[in-house]
């Protein structure tokens, strides 16, 4: 896996950047309004060779790859630059390919305006034969537009019927009646280059959405740390850090789900088209969401004309309307996905990036597949649920001789040495057999925390139980007044010679009655910060004085409540140095809050749904012909496909030891609020049948809902994950 740009591209980026901080200002943007065009920012898009990088070398372009327009749009959209350079490189690029459909001169002599006279030329994004009349982007600046009229392509050169049109965000638009000019190209084949180009205009689109999405909360962001309301910056409130948050998670994942689809276009795959028509609805929405937020976080001062976010408050709306609707781009993603629906769509030249997990990954998946065909009974499929309701000891044993259980653990402690891509790949299939995963998480986490702080004669005794299935952890954090502040624990230890004596109570010790050890918090310094005085213990559930009260749940799972009165333990079961358990507890949640295991869980329940929309009639027709059943199924894709891209992220920053800007926290926030959303959504879809909790793809949503409300608060509550990300990523202050 690698997710980093290459470093071409980086300094293509660079360079962009540059350009842009000069000649797209946001006062070289107020002079271009309202007009919406910089002819100086052409001329210089044009030496730097912008407007023709997508033409083949071949043709006399740069050659550049779709990743590499990507990039250079991104920054045109952090820079609101008044120039129609998206229509500019798809409309040059598809004057280049239509050269290979037909020897028409025209179409040369086009394609050598654009890239020696710095003509503009862009596209109409509605065929002709539905609207010969349409509002163009560039259309105010353009010399000529390019037309799909049923299966011709038309240049036409005199159709403007006004020379701007007043609008939302002084875009350079102009409506244009198309139904007269030059014939280019006819046929099949043309009419495929043209869809081709349009789907390569909204990739683009998408990627200067995100641009601009991230440029505003970047805005958000500084005015919410320098103002000052009721004595202390506004950014340490969650009312506006939390939605910041929220918003930098949405576009960074927008980011990421944009280059997914050209890697997608790069390898062929079938769902390529679909990924194109997500990335485009994502990006919509969340740029606009980001410039209404933006400018509330501004309050009064953002509708003033000397603030800048105002600007980006228009053009982050407006940008995404030109092809209508966003929300249709969903019925696209349904339709592509699940009617049969296969567009035409651009190539996508060289792709640096890499999203796969890797050939060890796939072969540890296959085995792990073959262990549960050959040993899932009807009798297991029963009894399988997601917690620790589920735990059968003879499949545990069996995975933990097949050594399977914590496959990324040394083979000395019982594991394969497996890297994390290959141990996140054998989880996964777990969760397609059902079988929950939950105890074994717990257990695997307690696991490295041993291996990393544990004593030797621990490691060598513990270890071994755990990794052949003979033995359990379940987690001791959370107390009666301290639930997500878990540094507020009161559960005492105090040394009494090479033992510790604990007492306390702790809540939520789920797996417990199961668990041979408890990974317990404890305070051994009452005096000190209470960060500082934390110590975690590795407390066998055996030792006398340990009392265990079950608690159900409406999610048909149990939890518990511990007691510990005078429990005696040696001291080589402590994990970590006295009073240094804020390091180990640290390291420990950084392993729960990966938000991956959701990712399958999640898609899990969308092949449900889709199931349930095939199977059932609405007014004499599959359910999933129905536009609105198509739309809210596609909207749940797009949630499954982002959280995935967070998720893998967050998987290769801690893979290869990159930076983490609270990558963990976005994964697993994003990756539970769209499980719960979804979930309810479902619920609702499928209802009245998703009441009944029985077999079938509505009682297993039902199941979901009850289970995702949960997941919101395990690992950390979202709350708190969000103050952290904000701090990370956005450098916000503390809100909490």
């Amino acid at each position: 896996m690698n997710l980093e740009l290459s470093g071409d591209q980086l300094l293509l980026k660079e360079s962009f950047e540059r350009l842009f901080r000069t000649d797209s200002s946001p006062a070289r943007v107020r002079a271009a309004e309202p007009a919406g065009f910089d002819q100086d920012l052409w001329q210089s898009l044009a030496e730097m060779g912008a407007l023709t990088m997508r033409v083949p070398e071949a043709d006399g372009g740069g050659g550049f790859s779709l990743l590499d327009a990507q990039i250079v749009a991104e920054e045109a959209g952090k820079a609101l630059a008044s120039a129609p350079l998206i229509e500019a490189m798809v409309s040059n690029r598809l004057l280049a390919r239509l050269t290979a459909v037909t020897d028409n001169p025209e179409i040369r002599a086009l394609l050598d305006r654009a890239m020696h006279k710095n003509a503009v030329i862009t596209l109409a994004l509605f065929d002709v034969a539905d609207r010969p009349e349409q509002i163009i982007a560039g259309g105010s600046a353009a010399e000529v537009v390019l037309a799909l009229d049923g299966d011709r392509i038309l240049a036409c050169e005199s159709g403007r019927q006004e020379d701007f049109l007043e609008n939302l965000a002084d875009l350079p638009i102009a409506r244009w009646n198309l139904t007269e000019g030059a014939l280019l190209a006819e046929g099949e084949a043309a009419r495929a280059e043209f869809g081709a180009a349009l789907e390569e205009w909204k990739l683009l689109t998408a990627a200067e959405l995100n641009g601009m999405a991230r440029r505003t909360v970047e805005l958000a962001t500084a005015y919410a740390s320098e103002r000052i309301q009721f004595g202390k910056p506004i950014g340490t409130y969650q009312g506006i850090a939390h939605p910041l948050a929220n918003l930098i998670m949405e576009i960074d994942g927008g980011q990421l789900l944009n280059w997914w689809a050209a890697s997608r276009l790069a390898d062929g795959a079938s769902d390529a088209g679909a990924t194109i028509s997500m990335s485009f609805w994502w990006a919509a929405k969340t740029a606009g969401q980001a410039g209404e937020r933006a400018l509330h976080t501004h309050g009064g001062y953002g509708l003033s004309l000397e603030y800048d976010v105002q600007l980006y408050h228009r053009r982050t709306k407006a940008r995404a309307l030109l092809l209508g609707d966003p929300n249709d781009e969903l019925l696209n993603v349904g339709r592509r996905s699940w009617l049969g629906e296969t567009p035409a769509l651009p190539e996508a030249g060289a792709m640096p990036l890499d999203f796969g997990f890797g050939d060890a990954a796939a072969k540890l998946s296959a085995e792990t597949e073959a262990f549960f065909r050959d040993n899932m009974t009807p009798e297991l499929e029963a009894k399988a649920h997601f917690s620790f309701e589920g735990h059968d000891w003879d499949f545990h044993r069996k995975l933990g001789t097949a050594r399977l259980l914590f496959p990324s653990w040394p083979e000395e402690f019982g594991g394969r040495n497996a890297d994390p891509y290959a141990a996140v790949c054998s989880a996964a299939v777990w969760d397609e057999h059902n079988w929950g995963r939950v105890g074994t998480g717990v257990t695997d986490m307690v696991g490295h925390m041993i291996q990393w702080f544990g004593h030797p004669e621990t490691k060598a005794e513990v270890l071994p139980l755990l990794a052949r299935g003979e033995a359990t952890c379940s987690l001791g954090y959370s107390e009666p007044g301290s639930g997500s502040d878990v540094f507020a624990a009161r559960t005492r230890a105090v040394r009494d010679g090479e033992e510790w004596v604990i007492n306390g109570q702790k809540m939520f010790t789920s797996g417990a009655e199961l668990a041979s050890y408890i990974f317990l918090l404890t305070r051994t310094d009452p005096d000190a910060p209470k960060h500082k005085g934390v110590t975690m213990f590795l407390v066998p559930i055996d030792t006398p004085g340990i009392e265990i009260r079950p608690i159900y749940t409406f999610q048909d799972e149990r939890t518990n409540t511990t007691f510990y009165a005078d429990v005696r333990i040696p001291d080589r079961f402590r994990i970590g140095e006295v009073n240094g358990g804020t390091a180990v507890l640290g390291s420990a949640l950084r392993l729960e809050q990966g938000g991956g295991g959701y990712v399958p869980v999640h898609d899990k329940m969308l092949e449900l749904a889709v199931k349930w929309a095939q199977q059932t009639k609405r007014a004499g027709k599959p359910a999933i012909e129905d536009t609105s059943v198509l739309s809210r199924l596609s909207r749940i894709a797009v949630h499954g496909v982002v959280s995935d891209m967070l998720s893998r992220r967050s998987l290769w920053t801690t893979a290869e030891g990159k930076q983490d800007l609270a990558y963990g926290p976005m994964s697993k926030v994003f990756a539970v609020e769209t499980y719960n959303q979804d979930s309810t959504d479902l619920l609702d879809l499928t209802a009245p049948d998703s009441i009944l909790r029985r077999p079938g793809p509505p009682g297993q949503i039902e199941r979901d809902h009850r289970r995702s409300t949960a997941s919101t608060i395990y690992a950390g509550a979202s709350e708190v994950l969000r103050s952290m990300i904000g701090e990370k990523a956005l450098g916000l202050p503390r809100s909490r």
